[in-house]
């Protein structure tokens, strides 16, 4: 990369280090250290939902994320992501992510404002000390006793960016509890992850044969729309976060005021 164009990408806050800082033109710089910088994205649909903030103080914004809006940038997306949205209306370029939601998925999505403070956030996920509430709208199968745990053994699929089960020891679990049947017989359930494999919940939902409505990987993987259809997003929705805030000492608990569709 040209030095201009570095100086250029420093300045306008476009390189990210692996801690979720954000260098400047007169950062030291680190051995073995990662760097990222967000390329150009020809072409990048905008998602026309709102970002709202839940909750923010001196270390932590809480936001509302919607379908089809992605958690970080990446591949196809850039502009068009919950990370580059707040740093532009905050105007935080240190702002970084705590943990990540699939694009696919709406719902409650902590992110740090201070540099300093991201590693003991981190811990709380890390130690599953963070309840994660999830709410998903799925058919419903009489023959499925519940609630339940299920529990498997997740990887990704080779080729693939979606994941499979596997034979040997379990690395997954959820917890499922089946809430309430609308009147065209759609179930309304609660998950409860213990932990936090890719795309876990929905394969976890297909593998019992109740796979969440609306969903383009599992149990088949969907031809890749040119274009969102923002009418059908997968029903999914992080409902809730709760956990010990590690500098306060308070109990926080966070919901989404977003709805799926269902009654």
């Amino acid at each position: 990369m040209p030095s201009e164009v570095l100086r250029g990408r420093l300045k306008r806050g476009e390189i990210v280090a692996d801690d979720g800082s954000v260098p400047t033109c007169d950062t030291p710089y680190m051995p073995l250290r990662w760097l990222w910088y967000y390329r150009d994205v020809p072409n990048e649909a905008p998602v026309p939902f709102d970002l709202p903030i839940l909750f923010q103080d001196a270390q932590l914004v809480v936001v509302d994320k919607p379908h089809f809006l992605a958690s970080i940038p990446g591949g196809r997306y850039l502009r068009e992501t919950a990370l580059t949205r707040l740093r532009g209306s905050l105007d935080l370029p240190q702002l970084s992510p705590l943990h990540r939601l699939d694009r696919d998925t709406a719902g409650v999505l902590l992110f740090c404002i201070r540099p300093e403070c991201r590693g003991s956030y981190q811990a709380l996920f890390q130690s599953r000390r963070i309840l994660k509430e999830y709410e998903a709208i799925a058919p419903v199968r009489a023959d499925l006793a519940q609630p339940l745990v299920y529990r498997s053994r997740l990887r990704p699929r080779d080729g693939h960016f979606t994941t499979e089960e596997a034979e040997g020891t379990a690395n997954s679990e959820t917890s499922i509890q089946l809430l309430d049947v609308d009147a065209l017989g759609r179930g309304r359930y609660r998950l409860l992850p213990t932990t936090g494999r890719k795309h876990q919940l929905r394969v976890h939902m297909c593998a019992m044969g109740i796979p969440i409505y609306n969903d383009m990987f599992y149990p088949d993987l969907l031809p890749f729309p040119a274009a969102d259809d923002f009418s059908k997003p997968l029903q999914l929705l992080a409902r809730a976060i709760e956990f010990t805030d590690p500098f306060s000492g308070r109990v926080r608990r966070f919901e989404s005021r977003r709805q799926l569709a269902f009654g």
